[in-house]
């Protein structure tokens, strides 16, 4: 009897022990299991959900995920970065950062735009071609709270998503944005860019909350800006390339832009007040140095 009795206990230890093992192996596990490479992968567009205009269009949200964890890949407007309508550029960038990024731009299509027409993006690279098709499901229709939930996932938009009630999400506005002129400058010089961003206050600002690992999050500080390259064919750096938060009154945010190759570039300050966002493009020409000009002459 006792035999038996410590060869049940003896099973059930072994049982036990193979349930923490395999819940370990599970923990270990990336919470994304497709991005495993740093570098050599793809980048797929996404169609991200469409909104109701106050005129009778429709925007529809493009998205991409590029599936490495540190390279940043550039596919420049044509054949190989493209939409079926017009001339093939409706926005969309040239410059992809690692990892997934919602709600990059909107392309706007008039009221009458049929229910069950397709708009594709195109988009080939590292040897694949990759196809995004965007339209008017209702299932994909998106409003605030979809979009504040959803830009939670993108540190480039500075939203808390569902840490900020639904209510106060559905009364608050996006801040409204306002890029400077277009410059153009000469290598090794760099472009200063100033944007304005106003708000309505809301969400308010909030203590965060502090998690079981010391961290604190869900807080509300006010308005940032974030600076990144939107399209261009060469490298740039940005100080600062985040403003520090501002609450309550209208900010003026300026950054300093270098850059590592002549051509032309588009910049992006993307402002959030930790529930929704807006965006501004400002345009820069970048010409080679002096020096460069005379030796290729």
């Amino acid at each position: 009897m006792i035999a038996r009795t410590n060869r049940r206990w003896e099973v059930a230890v072994c049982a036990i022990s193979l349930l923490l093992a395999c819940l370990t192996i599970h923990a270990q596990q990336p919470p994304f299991p497709g991005i495993e490479y740093p570098r050599g992968q793809d980048v797929s567009p996404t169609f991200d959900g469409w909104e109701r205009n106050p005129d009778g269009s429709f925007s529809l949200w493009f998205g991409y995920f590029n599936r490495n964890t540190e390279e940043e890949v550039d596919v420049p407007i044509g054949p190989e970065n493209t939409f079926d309508l017009g001339t093939g550029d409706q926005g969309q960038p040239t410059h992809f950062y690692p990892g997934r990024r919602w709600w990059v731009f909107k392309v706007i299509v008039p009221k009458d735009w049929p229910r069950e027409k397709r708009l594709v993006w195109t988009l080939t690279n590292r040897g694949r071609t990759n196809l995004s098709k965007g339209w008017l499901q209702p299932e994909w229709e998106a409003d605030k709270l979809l979009i504040s939930a959803n830009a939670a996932a993108d540190p480039f938009l500075m939203s808390l998503g569902r840490p900020i009630s639904d209510a106060i999400i559905a009364g608050d506005t996006a801040p409204v944005i306002t890029g400077g002129p277009a410059q153009t400058v000469t290598l090794p010089g760099t472009a200063t860019l100033r944007v304005t961003v106003t708000d309505d206050g809301l969400p308010k600002l909030r203590r965060g909350d502090r998690t079981a690992d010391g961290q604190v999050r869900g807080g509300v500080e006010g308005v940032r800006v974030r600076w990144i390259l939107y399209r261009g064919p060469g490298k740039v750096q940005f100080d600062p390339n985040v403003s520090p938060p501002v609450y309550g009154k209208p900010i003026t945010a300026e950054t300093k832009v270098s850059f590592s190759a002549p051509g032309n570039y588009r910049i992006r300050a993307i402002a959030g007040d930790s529930a929704l966002f807006s965006t501004v493009d400002i345009d820069v020409k970048v010409n080679p140095s002096a020096s460069s000009e005379t030796k290729a002459r």
